[in-house]
């Protein structure tokens, strides 16, 4: 009888256990569903170049948009009303650098954890979500699943794609620890499977060459045209830095994926986009590298802006300035040439756009200080509509047409049903003032609030 007794204890024990199990499960359950955030009456601008969403909601569970509409309703769900305010997709940047400038200085002895993790903090103040830096990272980035940590999300700041190690011409005088000293530079295309072998390695989101420069610096055609075949080879795209017409109609015949800045000498012509439609070249014009590279010549508009500021690493503002910054500038060849690119620039972005070719955002901000992480975004997309894009299509070229380059658009780039709840949130309608975009009300990251811009306080 104890033994009958002893037995029917233990499956009430167990069967206590199974109860107390399914009830903090379903505690949990509804706990989880009380965790979802409804965003209420907001002007919606969903990335996708359609016309805004007047009085929209928006219902977030978990790291998710659950549904888009007018009159939502959720029990349990925390209600934020946004009455006046805008909502676009976080933006998207498909080239930058990270951890290679500090103060007004640029070095590779500079990237370290905390710096990366700073300046990827930034780019999120900034309503920048995710960024790709191509081609000046360090070993560092992939030691103890860093790398891994911050493409996944799972470490504040913007997430990173890396295009790890890039490629570039041989130069005995760079020095290992200098910005671009990492590179590989290959002296033959013998050289490269090798190269391109520890590469892939690394998982590279992309394969960064540079091939410009003067006539005697060019990256010869056979070795650029190895590492494309390479690159292809394990399945990694190639993104080209690029400036020259003649050298764009030689990397397209040779099977380029991305051109990652602006061809700024002369217009593009009919042929050249007939090709890079066909091929599906994308293009990241850069837009804001050329116009930090002459705008110093005389005071910009933006030299005041706290906005602007903000972006800044120490001691820069008081660089650029300084009048005997700006008198240098004025007698630089380089800043008239940069001048001259621009113009240029300008109009092939807009006729590439036009055309059907597909634009995305990139700056190249992080690699030189005045390269201000964040504000370079901003200006970006100014300088798009300056070009002659509409507001809204400068906004989709930030958003979802970056998303599609990094190949993240089933997830990122847009606001729809299903997708991550990276959200930048305005004061004022971008489409009305492309400069809208600098009133940052608020940033959402995988369905959470975590920046109220750069001038939050910790």
């Amino acid at each position: 009888m104890n033994e009958l007794f002893q037995y029917m204890g233990g499956l009430f024990r167990q069967f206590g256990f199974f109860i107390l199990l399914f009830t903090a499960s379903n505690t949990f359950a509804q706990q989880s569903a009380q965790t979802g955030i409804l965003l209420k009456n907001l002007n919606l601008i969903d990335g996708r170049g359609g016309t805004v969403q007047a009085n929209t909601d928006i219902l977030i569970e978990g790291q998710r948009i659950a549904a888009i509409g007018r009159g939502l309703k959720s029990a349990g769900a925390r209600i934020i009303d946004l009455q006046g305010k805008t909502v676009m997709p976080a933006m998207i940047s498909a080239h930058v650098h990270v951890g290679v400038i500090s103060g007004n200085a640029q070095s590779g002895t500079f990237f370290t954890r905390e710096n990366v993790l700073a300046q990827l903090k930034k780019y999120l103040d900034y309503g920048i979500s995710t960024v790709q830096t191509l081609g000046t990272d360090r070993p560092l980035l992939y030691e103890n699943g860093f790398r891994d940590s911050l493409m996944k999300g799972l470490l504040p700041g913007a997430r990173l794609f890396s295009g790890g190690y890039g490629f570039n011409v041989p130069d005995p005088s760079v020095r290992k620890e200098s910005f671009m000293g990492n590179l590989y530079r290959p002296v033959s295309a013998y050289e490269v499977p090798g190269m391109m072998k520890e590469l892939n390695g690394l998982n590279p989101s992309m394969v960064k060459i540079w091939v410009d420069g003067s006539p005697q610096t060019k990256m010869k055609p056979a070795i650029y045209q190895k590492i494309i075949q390479e690159a292809h080879r394990y399945q990694r795209r190639v993104a080209a830095h690029v400036y020259y017409l003649s050298d764009a109609r030689q990397l397209i015949s040779s099977g380029i994926d991305v051109f990652g800045h602006s061809i700024r000498d002369n217009l593009v012509d009919d042929a050249l986009i007939a090709q890079m439609k066909a091929r599906k070249i994308p293009y990241i014009p850069t837009l804001a590298l050329d116009k930090f590279a002459h705008a110093y010549m005389s005071k910009p508009n933006w030299l005041e802006d706290p906005f602007f500021k903000a972006a800044l690493e120490p001691g820069v503002y008081e660089m650029i300035s300084s009048s005997s910054y700006q008198n240098e500038q004025k007698a630089s060849a380089a800043a008239v040439r940069s001048a001259a690119a621009f113009r240029v620039a300008l109009q092939n972005v807009k006729k590439l756009h036009d055309a059907g070719v597909l634009v995305a955002l990139g700056t190249d901000s992080g690699a030189f200080p005045i390269r201000a992480q964040g504000f370079a975004e901003h200006l970006e997309l100014e300088l798009l509509v300056e070009a002659g894009l509409s507001p809204l299509e400068a906004i989709r070229i930030a958003t979802l047409n970056a998303a599609r380059v990094l190949r993240i658009e089933k997830d990122y780039g847009s606001i729809e049903k299903g997708k991550i709840a990276d959200l930048l949130i305005l004061d004022a309608n971008p489409l009305e003032n492309i400069q809208n975009t600098r009133k940052i009300y608020a940033v959402y990251r995988v369905g959470q609030m975590v920046s109220r811009g750069p001038f939050s306080v910790e």
